[in-house]
């Protein structure tokens, strides 16, 4: 996206400015070009994100979604446009009515998921129609994955930020099969799967997306009698992360005193049960009802789960201590 807007910048006369905590790294987006610029950016310096923002036409926002609304705020306030690749949280569409009062845009969901599912859905439900043609069941499935030469142990790559990763997935989904609303609540999520075949590609498990009912509306599809988005993954993802969940490492919660005097080995232990004379293999094993030498053991021993490292955080959360685990690979 900087790269487009660089290279289109000079048709349209105007400048990219670019931000980013870590300075080189916005240095290094703009690459030396005559109509870039690239700055440390701290969205939490109130003095600085005012400066920018005021001398903005527009702002693009790719921070973790639960900062898009110290931005938003502003940009309503000094009547500069914004777009997001997020999904619309409620506080975001609250401002609609202010942004339009404003004849300001503030566009979300335009990434690639959610964004390009969106776009690519409209112009398939409007050729349809245009046809003479009904819909009466509509299912998605999208998913940012690892290119197929560069998969690892676990067929993933943390793109974004890793709490989202998380966040993603928690909570319930809802969806529409057969005229019916559909609840399947978190617990379940990476459990109840089904597998999808991308010709050309390969086969993949998917799992149900959020809040699919929302789209009905949304679409144009109030009277389908099934409408179901999912996420795209590897095979041995849902798995994986299905065991996350039942163990409770996805807990935001609560914090883990003393976790900074913990290895990662005492942070997983301590949410297994204890079974005398059993190694560390054969606890997880029987707590998870895995095969010992079984994908989802290997991939907790990848993650560095079962190691002697120490947590480099003080009172984490199970989350945080996961992620601090999760985030190199």
């Amino acid at each position: 996206m900087i790269q487009y807007l660089l290279d289109h910048a000079a048709a349209g006369q105007w400048e990219v400015l670019v931000g980013d905590m870590q300075e080189e790294l916005a240095v290094a987006k703009v690459g030396g070009h005559a109509h870039g610029r690239a700055i440390r950016f701290d969205v939490n310096d109130e003095a600085t994100r005012l400066k920018y923002i005021t001398e903005a036409d527009l702002v693009i926002s790719l921070l973790p979604a639960h900062m898009h609304m110290i931005v938003a705020k502003d940009c309503l306030v000094l009547k500069t446009h914004l777009v997001t690749a997020s999904y619309v949280s409620d506080e975001m569409a609250a401002l609609d009515a202010a942004a339009k009062a404003a004849d300001l845009i503030f566009l979300n969901e335009v990434g690639v998921d959610p964004g390009i599912d969106h776009m690519s859905t409209m112009e398939m439900i409007e050729r349809v129609r245009d046809l003479g043609g009904k819909i009466t069941s509509f299912r998605s499935y999208c998913g940012a994955l690892v290119a197929p030469e560069s998969v690892n142990e676990w067929g993933y790559k943390f793109t974004w930020a890793p709490r989202n990763v998380i966040l993603a997935g928690q909570g319930t989904a809802r969806y529409r099969r057969n005229g019916t609303t559909k609840y399947l609540p978190y617990h379940r999520l990476f459990d109840r799967i089904e597998e999808v075949e991308v010709p050309g590609t390969g086969v993949f498990e998917a799992y149900a997306n959020r809040d699919s009912v929302k789209y009905l509306k949304l679409y144009t599809l109030e009277d389908v009698g099934t409408l179901y988005r999912a996420t795209l993954r590897y095979p041995g993802y849902c798995k994986m992360w299905n065991a996350f969940v039942q163990m409770g490492l996805t807990d935001p919660s609560y914090k883990i005193p003393n976790s900074e005097g913990m290895t990662y080995r005492d942070f997983l232990f301590s949410f297994i049960s204890a079974q005398p004379g059993l190694t560390d293999r054969e606890r997880l094993a029987f707590f998870l009802d895995e095969f010992q030498d079984g994908e989802v053991l290997s991939k907790l021993e990848h993650l560095g789960l079962l190691s002697e490292e120490r947590i480099p955080l003080k009172e984490a959360s199970p989350r945080c201590s996961n992620l601090l685990s999760t985030s190199p690979s």
